[in-house]
Order: structure tokens, then C-alpha cells, then sequence
């Protein structure tokens, strides 16, 4: 995506041996992927100066390549890094480190595949060690712990541990932690779906507050990726107003703010992100085909959270059509491909075939086909699936179509 020229190479090779990692967001996913690489055979070096950190810094770099490439491979590397930190450590600080690099990389993996089990593992990873003495590692740490939280009361949708996940993420920023754009990020979205399960407009316009300030401090230039979350979780913000105070123009702007961020990168920069955004542009009629189909290309195969998403809203658009067009013989081709590929599909996708399936049988009612049978079966089992894979997103899809139907 970038050329670097004489200048901008000196530039890089120095922001390699800063601790600040927001330079990677200016290179591609598979230049990341070397970095990475690289880091990681320096740290194994004996000539290597500093070990320990040169072993972080391969985690750092591992999970993020993982974060926008939904490698597998990748996420386990970054978590083989994480136990030699771990096993390396020598005092509290080190050993504060060393925990929050294995516990980003458990909640990383539940972030891309689901599992609360990864979240319970980076609770006690974090549980387990003592607050080091000074205040950087301290902060991080207070800072992971208030980001695992955050998921778990999500998960929950209890408002009592939405409120204790909120005065964590403010332990977290007191502790010196207001610099972490994770933990800004994780802050809002927190907000944002309180605001959503209360139906409270004040935490959707606090939510909304704190994502354009972010976005306001991200440049396009230096922090894309940044950038282009935060506008995407504008933009849900204001969908998420819009169905709560019915407010129209809400949701126009929500779609502007999609958009925005998907101009922000190429699909091949990250295609995660790429991907996650047009599925959550999917609900607009004016979105091609084509972009779902590539969304789902470049997500499928991998047991992912996104690829779940892309794979249910490109199904859910092909049956849209063909019911439009009064296609039952369309209808019936979408149903034997799903039924092929169920067998050895991975959780999540099983769960975006099941309700494509619904999908089907609700446009073959509409079009004066037979009413459905075991659809209330199907749509528990989906939802009952998507649960325990922590993917309330599909679940509460589950529960709208049983609505429909």
C-alpha cells in the first residue's frame, strides 16, 4: 500500500526499536507477516542485546498480523512468544509483561473466534500475577484486565457487570493507561452497547463522544486502521441510535461513516477489517454483491467470527434476490449448496448456514410455498450455538428471524 523511499526507510528502521507499534498500520499485511518473522529470529539469537523485549516486540507483531489476517498459524506463534516471555521473566515488571502479552493473545483468539473459555484463561493469567511496582506495567496490566472485563459483562448483558466493566476501564485510564487505543476503543464500544440494552440515548451520545475524539486524534495518514475502526463503530453508534430513537437521518449518517472507513485501506492492507466493514455496510441495498462475496473469500475457512458474518449476510442477500425475482428453482440451488457444505463446516459457520436455511424457508412461505417446519428447532439450536461460542451477534440475528417467522 506504501512506497518507502531513502528517507522513509530510515524512518522505519527506527521506529522498529520504539515501543510505540502504531507504525505498523502503515504497512501491508504480508510485510507485517516479515517483521514479524524477523523480530522473532533475533529474539532467539544469543547475539541478541535484548532478548526479552525483542521477543515482545515478535508477540506485538504476531498478533497483529493474526488481528488482520485471521491467520491461525499466526495467533499461535504470538502465543508461543507470549509462554517464552513468560517463562524468560526475571522480576515483577518483566513478569507483568510477560502475563499481558499471554492474556492479549488469549483475548485476541476469543475476539476472531469466539470461545469465552480464552477470556476465562486470560482472567486467571492476569489474576495470577501481583501489580508490579512501577506505573507503566501497572497500567498495562489494569488496562488488559479492565479490557477482559469489558467482554465478559458484554457477554453477560447484565447491567450491574456493564457498570463494574465501566469502572474498570476508569481504574485503567487513573492507573496511566489513557494512551491505550484499545482500551479507548473497548471503552466506547462498552458504552455503546449499554446505551443499546438500556436504550439509554445519553451512553450512545457518550459513546459517540468519545469515537470522534478518537477519530479526531487519528490521522489517516499515520493511523489508518485506527482510524477506520473508530468510524466503523461510529457508525454502529448511530445505526444503534436510530433504532432506538427512530431517528432517520441517524441512520444515513451511520452509512456515510461505513463508508468512510471502508476508504480508509485496501482489502489486501487488512483484510480483516476490510471484510468486518462491509459486513457491517451489509444492511445497505446499494452495497454490490460483489463485495460481500469477496468478504466472504477472503474471511472463509478459518472458524472466524467475521466469516461467520460475511457468509450469513451474502446468503441472506442471495435469498433476498431470488425472492424478488419470484426464483424458487434459485431458491432450491442456495438450499443444496448449504446442505453440501454444513457437514464439515466449522461452529460459526454452521450457525450463518442454519439462518440463511430459515432464510429460505421464510421466502419459499412468502412466495406460496409450504409453511415451515422445525424452524423454531433450528433457529434455537443456532442461537443455543452461537451462545456458547460467545457470538451474541448471530445469536440475536437467531432471535429476529424467530420473530419473522
Amino acid at each position: 500500500m506504501f512506497e518507502f523511499g531513502r528517507d522513509l526507510r530510515k524512518i522505519f528502521a527506527q521506529a522498529r526499536e520504539s515501543e510505540d507499534l502504531g507504525w505498523v498500520e502503515l504497512i501491508g499485511v504480508d510485510l507485517l507477516k516479515i517483521e514479524a518473522r524477523r523480530e522473532a529470529t533475533d529474539a532467539g539469537r544469543v547475539s541478541c542485546p535484548r532478548p526479552f523485549q525483542t521477543e515482545w516486540r515478535a508477540a506485538a507483531l504476531w498478533r497483529d498480523h493474526a488481528r488482520r489476517a485471521g491467520a491461525a498459524d499466526s495467533l499461535a506463534r504470538a502465543d508461543r512468544c507470549a509462554d517464552s516471555l513468560v517463562r524468560t521473566a526475571v522480576g515483577d515488571e518483566q513478569i507483568a509483561v510477560a502475563a499481558v502479552s499471554r492474556a492479549q493473545g488469549l483475548m485476541l483468539r476469543f475476539d476472531l473466534c469466539g470461545d469465552p473459555v480464552h477470556l476465562d484463561r486470560a482472567l486467571q493469567t492476569v489474576n495470577a500475577v501481583a501489580p508490579p511496582r512501577k506505573a507503566r506495567p501497572a497500567a498495562a496490566l489494569s488496562a488488559v484486565h479492565a479490557r477482559i472485563s469489558a467482554r465478559r459483562a458484554r457477554l453477560s448483558g447484565e447491567p450491574e457487570a456493564l457498570l463494574d466493566a465501566a469502572a474498570l476501564m476508569d481504574v485503567a485510564r487513573h492507573a496511566g493507561a489513557t494512551e491505550d487505543v484499545d482500551l479507548r476503543m473497548d471503552a466506547a464500544m462498552l458504552a455503546l452497547e449499554a446505551g443499546v440494552l438500556q436504550r439509554d440515548v445519553r451512553l450512545l451520545d457518550q459513546a459517540g463522544r468519545d469515537l470522534g475524539e478518537l477519530v479526531e486524534a487519528t490521522s489517516p495518514d499515520h493511523r489508518p486502521l485506527t482510524r477506520a475502526r473508530a468510524l466503523a463503530l461510529c457508525g454502529a453508534g448511530l445505526a444503534a441510535l436510530a433504532s432506538v430513537a427512530g431517528h432517520a437521518e441517524a441512520q444515513v449518517q451511520g452509512r456515510i461513516l461505513f463508508d468512510a472507513a471502508a476508504d480508509q485501506f485496501t482489502p489486501d492492507h487488512s483484510p480483516l477489517d476490510w471484510a468486518a466493514i462491509q459486513t457491517l455496510r451489509a444492511g445497505d441495498d446499494a452495497l454490490p454483491m460483489m463485495v460481500l462475496v469477496q468478504a466472504e473469500t477472503l474471511t472463509q475457512g478459518q472458524g472466524l467470527i467475521v466469516g461467520a458474518l460475511a457468509r450469513e449476510r451474502r446468503g441472506a442477500r442471495e435469498v433476498a434476490l431470488a425472492e424478488t425475482l419470484g426464483d424458487r428453482a434459485g431458491l432450491d440451488t442456495l438450499e443444496r449448496r448449504l446442505h453440501a457444505r454444513m457437514a464439515a463446516a466449522a461452529p460459526l459457520d454452521w450457525v450463518a448456514d442454519q439462518l440463511v436455511m430459515v432464510e429460505i424457508m421464510l421466502a419459499r412461505r412468502r412466495l406460496g410455498g409450504p409453511e415451515p417446519r422445525s424452524l423454531g428447532l433450528i433457529l434455537a439450536e443456532a442461537a443455543g450455538t452461537a451462545r456458547e461460542m460467545g457470538v451474541t451477534v448471530l445469536a440475536e440475528r437467531a432471535a429476529a428471524l424467530m420473530g419473522r417467522g
